[in-house]
């Protein structure tokens, strides 16, 4: 599958008392991944809730390599790892710009549902747009 690549700059606000970036902002940063991945796609959140689905988080997780700071330059790569009718799941590698070096992987698992929250499939030409 097609990595997509968003870049982002290590804000104040994102970092603790400890000087590093909170551990809870990794998950804003993939979810910035995710929703730039499929807008390159053609798909963007606001066209796929036009068409009646919703991308509902089942499970996310994240291990933590090395830390980010104020003003770091990173790279979040996103890539699409499964996806069906129903479920979808992306990866995450989170580098510093400045020398690749990896800060952190992460993953994520959907399911598509409509707007109640019930499970729906994904049309084919849909899945095509966003796997393709």
């Amino acid at each position: 599958m097609d990595e997509v690549v968003s870049e982002l700059r290590v804000r104040y606000v994102e970092t603790d008392q400890m000087g590093i970036v909170h551990h809870s902002v990794y998950f804003h940063w993939m979810e910035v991944g995710r929703t730039d991945y499929l807008r390159k796609k053609g798909f963007p959140y606001s066209k796929m809730e036009e068409s009646g689905i919703r991308m509902p988080l089942i499970e996310a997780s994240a291990k933590y390599v090395s830390p980010a700071k104020y003003d770091d330059e990173i790279l979040v790569i996103t890539k699409l790892e499964e996806f069906s009718p129903i479920k979808f799941s992306f990866s995450y590698k989170i580098v510093r710009k400045s020398n690749s070096k990896l800060i952190a992987e992460g993953i994520t698992k959907h399911i598509a549902a409509d707007c109640q929250n019930k499970p729906k499939r994904v049309p084919k030409e849909i899945l095509s747009i966003i796997g393709g």
